[in-house]
């Protein structure tokens, strides 16, 4: 190994993805120097993430500590396990309304929208279709009562698409892109086969960078964790991606997902189908407690700051297992808040027949 050139070694190194860079720089003293070069790094995260070409994106990550740096907090998923045994009826008694949607002035003194830059990336089957760049939360403001209010959300298209052939979508995909042809929308409502070529070939990663903080984290589960066939239309397919992150000291339920909403329509099908063609339509983030619903402005900051610090691991399993513990806990807390109303109902049905019968034997 000493006799070789270190530019040869360098030329090999340069081949490797992200995990078996990290991982041969292990392996001797000779590539534990050379993969510190920061120029391998680059070509790692552009490989993997296209908008990190970008000269200004370029110059946010090596502000936040380099493009190794950067890998490392962005490759590995967020996992939560801690998914807590949170009852329905807890939140009540532990939060009033006034505490839930307090101002929390002094945690906002310390983040504001203009803290965050998303950094997003979709692949098909693994071609590239989507890169886009949000500095900050798009007409947003810490202290705008409409911001910090209103459910938070993060939308990456700020346009309505055009449903026609003369002006098609920012973002499509056909027949040439490896989509399965559709001659009839009457037939993929039955056999699903686009529905099910398009959840398992779409890959997406949402990273958000705090360049005040110097730190990065990835909010995408990468791979779909379910969807929708046909919503709102039988032309339309949702997909959710996502992740599960901390709200402790933020919001009762001390937990919330990342939901990252992306919806396709079939906007061409023609005779034989090699002509179908898909639009990207939607992509958006918002952010969802355990009862479904979703987290205003003034939380959503503190908890994407929050996100930053959060554990990560390379095993997506338990990205996975986290979500759907997640999934199975809120589903539970929903059953819950629907017997507890109906036995609610039932007890004021009852304490009015009651009533009734106490009145007919005053009268009689």
């Amino acid at each position: 190994m000493d006799t070789l050139n270190s530019d040869l070694f360098y030329d090999i190194l340069r081949r490797l993805d992200g995990a078996t860079l990290a991982s041969a720089a292990c392996a001797c003293v000779a590539f534990s120097a050379i993969s510190k070069e920061e120029r391998l790094w680059e070509d790692v995260c552009s490989s993997m993430w296209p908008s990190t070409k970008r000269e200004d994106v370029k110059s946010l990550i090596s502000s936040i500590g380099g493009f190794k740096k950067f890998y490392a907090d962005c490759f590995p998923l967020i996992v939560n396990k801690d998914v807590p045994e949170v009852r329905w009826r807890d939140y009540p008694e532990e939060w009033s309304e006034d505490e839930y949607y307090s101002d929390d002035d002094d945690e906002l003194e310390n983040v504001s929208p203009s803290d965050f830059v998303s950094i997003v990336d979709i692949r098909y089957k693994e071609k590239t279709i989507c890169s886009k760049v949000v500095w900050g939360i798009p007409n947003a403001s810490a202290y705008d009562r409409w911001f910090s209010d209103c459910p938070f959300r993060i939308d990456l298209f700020t346009y309505s698409v055009r449903n026609d052939d003369d002006h098609p979508g920012e973002v499509t995909l056909s027949v040439s892109d490896g989509l399965p042809p559709v001659t009839s929308i009457e037939k993929e409502r039955k056999d699903g086969k686009l529905w099910h070529e398009l959840r398992d070939g779409i890959r997406l990663s949402w990273i958000i960078v705090n360049p005040k903080a110097k730190q990065s984290a990835n909010l995408s589960s990468w791979s779909a964790l379910d969807g929708q066939r046909h919503w709102p239309t039988n032309k339309d397919f949702m997909l959710h991606f996502g992740t599960v992150v901390p709200a402790k000291d933020i919001l009762p339920c001390r937990v919330v997902k990342c939901i990252i909403g992306m919806k396709f329509r079939v906007s061409h099908v023609e005779g034989s189908g090699t002509h179908t063609r898909l639009e990207l339509t939607e992509v958006c983030l918002q952010l969802g407690d355990m009862e479904g619903g979703h987290v205003n402005g003034r939380k959503s900051l503190m908890v994407l700051k929050e996100a930053l610090r959060c554990d990560r691991s390379k095993n997506y399993g338990l990205v996975v297992e986290s979500c759907e513990l997640y999934a199975r806990v809120q589903s539970e807390i929903k059953e819950e808040k629907i017997r507890y109303e109906n036995r609610l109902e039932k007890m004021c049905v009852f304490g009015g027949i009651m009533s009734l019968i106490v009145l007919c034997c005053y009268f009689m």
